[in-house]
């Protein structure tokens, strides 16, 4: 196994006065390293998919978050609280669909806001200190998740994904494919269908290329070869993760999701979302409430740089679905594996 293992793959570091991120824009072709000062370039890593994936989101907003009030005057708090919610506000514009980003922002200023009577140098070094503090923390829970998800796959499975959702995606280890690594670790024998998850490809570009530093067995497919490969039987299980869920267990996840669930329920195959308990925002009732993003319509009609589509073709890009949860087997949590009824046992989840 090569040195990019599930384990040493770093796709966010705190370098001591600066972020470092893997640009995951360049992918597979190249391991590019960024360096980010600033909040103004964490925001363009973000919007652009320099950093993606709900957790690494979250974990680059929170630093982010600490690079846009680390020169704020310190005059008074009431005038640095005005500010502070300004860098907030700007940086949840960044991706409004991954509820990551906004929960490590509240938290951070929860616990500043519990230490208001301090100076506000000290505030802003326990900021950035929470910041790292969720950054150790999500390594701990998606390899919990990795864990967690083992004992739901049989030996020799073939199991769909879809989109990214390893190290590149988290602070380590990743979700859904937390649970693939734990299983290959584990000599299961897993073989992973990778669907190739237009328009921005990030199964080809980035899952793929997981899978095979891992040295596990994939196929890539495209995104419309999953129904076929389920209706023949040749699919075991569907896992994938997620940007936002409800607490009834409805999920935002990566366009495409949806139409996969649903093919799964059609041919009996158990379909789980692997995440950490903080996607799950309880602040709305149901997947209706999901603010959806919709990106630039440039990335589907070309590619790689090339136009693909009659020019001045107008184009659709909601980068998320919401999947019902009556399509969820379950969720793969640090907490265990959730089975419905959601509500009532993400209720108790949080109750404990």
């Amino acid at each position: 196994m090569s040195d990019d293992t599930p384990t040493a793959i770093q796709s966010i570091e705190w370098r001591g006065d600066h972020v470092r991120i893997i640009d995951q824009t360049y992918l597979p072709k190249r391991k590019v390293y960024s360096d980010i000062r600033d909040m103004g370039r964490m925001w363009e890593a973000i919007k652009k998919l320099r950093i993606r994936g709900a957790p690494a989101i979250g974990i680059a907003a929170g630093y982010g978050f600490y690079m846009g009030i680390k020169e704020l005057p310190e005059s008074s708090f009431q005038s640095f609280w005005v500010e502070v919610q300004r860098v907030e506000e700007y940086l949840q514009s960044a991706r409004p669909t991954a509820v990551n980003l906004e929960w490590v922002i509240n938290r951070i200023k929860t616990t500043m806001q519990a230490h208001k009577d301090k100076p506000i140098s000290k505030i802003k070094e326990i900021a950035l200190e929470t910041a790292r503090t969720i950054h150790d923390e999500d390594k701990r829970i998606c390899k919990k998740i990795g864990e967690n998800g083992v004992k739901l796959v049989k030996k020799n499975s073939n199991i769909l994904t879809h989109c990214n959702t390893g190290s590149l995606a988290t602070g380590q280890y990743g979700t859904a494919l937390s649970v693939i690594f734990h299983a290959h670790k584990a000599g299961k024998k897993v073989s992973v269908w990778v669907t190739e998850t237009r328009p921005l490809m990030q199964g080809a570009r980035l899952t793929a290329w997981e899978l095979k530093q891992a040295e596990i067995p994939m196929h890539l497919i495209t995104d419309s070869a999953a129904g076929l490969l389920m209706q023949r039987g040749e699919v075991d299980m569907v896992i994938v993760g997620a940007d936002r869920v409800a607490p009834n267990g409805d999920t935002a996840n990566k366009i495409g999701t949806y139409p996969l669930a649903v093919v799964a329920k059609e041919n009996d195959i158990p379909f789980y979302v692997a995440i950490p308990l903080s996607t799950i925002d309880n602040n709305i009732d149901h997947g209706d409430d999901i603010e959806i993003e919709e990106r630039e319509g440039e990335e589907i009609t070309s590619f790689n740089g090339s136009q693909i589509a009659p020019k001045k073709t107008e184009a659709y890009n909601p980068a998320y679905d919401i999947t019902p949860n009556k399509y969820i087997t379950g969720f793969v949590t640090e907490k265990g594996i959730i089975e419905p009824p959601f509500d009532k046992n993400f209720e108790k989840l949080f109750d404990e």
